[in-house]
């Protein structure tokens, strides 16, 4: 399969190069007004954990010059400000890049990016924060231009990098059990041994807080963050809310994804960007809940870890490496009938709230764990050395 893939994309790239040859000489005439070290390419700048880890890689270079392109449509500008830097400078091409009845713009952007790059005076790097424009620009530039790629867990992406993954010098990702699935593809595939040894993996990190206080008193709350994709199933939340007679928030662009028959229970918070807010919504709860049917690792758990909150998840992608049951809470079998899923958390949550000096040994164990095992140190030095 992979050679046919490899030669598909050869074939590919013979049409494409009278585009990809005008956005040459389009840049040519319309150059970058500055020399960078770093170009990042990301696909959005709204809410979410891919977001919020790109941004802050990009903020680990405050010595380089940067540019980051956008290449799709953002939801909002949420995020857009944690990009933002005095030596940053940001671009948004999805206009061209993000436009199905106009693809042919696409594809002279592809040698647009590629001229920028080139005519730089001193050789830059190149990063691809799981972005598909990158991966088709790939086969545009030298061989000597370094490419990094940042993949967060398997998904589609996992397929449409395969004609790409020569011109990668290192892949990184953020799970074992996303590397454990790659190593998997590359073997059905027949993708040469030599690209996994290319596979590295930087965990992601967060600011710990420095309030260490425990959880919040009162009645059980639980707390659900993210967006309201079709994978995570945050309707779940609501319904095992419902069955165990708690109160779900809702941090996120998630409301639409609730049914209005489980919206009784729910308070909805919408998106949230100040960190001392986030920071106070995490304390008003006890229990983290993830109901997704895939992950990576949630920085979301590694958050409420970090604030002293039990983790009730399914156990998908890294999530049972870091919440053992019952020292940090209680993990979900994702491959449950839902109705069985909802019972089973509702069960557990109907439990803790009977028994609040297990919700306080968690919330301990959990902030001593993130402490141990989720600051930002590590992630920063595998980054810096990486992309030096």
């Amino acid at each position: 399969m992979y050679p046919w893939l490899i030669l598909k994309r050869r074939i590919e790239g013979v049409f494409i190069f009278p585009f990809a040859l005008l956005g040459r000489l389009i840049a040519r005439f319309r150059p970058l007004k500055a020399e960078y070290d770093i170009f990042f390419f990301f696909p959005f700048y709204h809410v979410g954990g891919a977001e919020k880890v790109h941004s802050e890689i990009v903020q680990l270079f405050p010595e380089k010059k940067v540019v980051i392109f956008f290449t799709k449509r953002s939801m909002n500008e949420a995020m857009l400000p944690k990009f933002r830097g005095a030596n940053i400078t940001v671009f948004s091409i999805s206009a061209y890049t993000d436009n199905k009845w106009l693809y042919f713009l696409n594809l002279i952007w592809r040698g647009i990016a590629a001229a920028y790059i080139h005519r730089q005076q001193h050789r830059p790097l190149v990063f691809n924060g799981q972005c598909n424009f990158a991966y088709k620009l790939s086969p545009h530039l030298r061989k000597d231009i370094r490419q990094i790629e940042l993949i967060h867990s398997f998904c589609s992406f996992s397929y449409i990098r395969i004609p790409f993954i020569p011109f990668y010098d290192t892949t990184v990702m953020i799970s074992r059990d996303a590397i454990n699935s790659h190593l998997a593809l590359y073997r059905q595939y027949a993708i040469p041994a030599a690209y996994a040894e290319r596979i590295r993996l930087i965990m992601n990190g967060i600011p710990l807080p420095e309030n260490t206080a425990s959880q919040a008193e009162g009645p059980l709350r639980i707390l659900y963050v993210g967006r309201g994709t079709a994978e995570k199933r945050a309707h779940l939340v609501a319904r095992i809310a419902q069955e165990a007679g708690v109160q779900a928030g809702f941090v996120g662009p998630v409301e639409d994804a609730i049914p209005a028959d489980l919206r009784a229970g729910c308070i909805f918070y919408g998106e949230q960007t100040d960190a001392e807010a986030i920071d106070r919504l995490y304390r008003q709860h006890q229990v983290i809940v993830i109901t997704s049917s895939r992950e990576g690792f949630p920085m979301v758990i590694m958050e409420g870890m970090a604030r002293g909150l039990a983790v009730l998840a399914t156990n998908v992608g890294d999530i049972p490496y870091h919440v053992h049951s019952p020292e940090a809470g209680h993990l979900l079998d994702a491959n449950l009938a839902e109705d069985a899923l909802v019972a089973d958390a509702a069960a557990c949550l109907r439990e803790w709230a009977q028994r609040p000096e297990l919700l306080r040994r968690m919330s301990e164990h959990n902030i001593r764990y993130a402490r141990e095992h989720f600051g930002m140190d590590a992630f920063a030095t595998a980054y810096r050395s990486l992309l030096s």
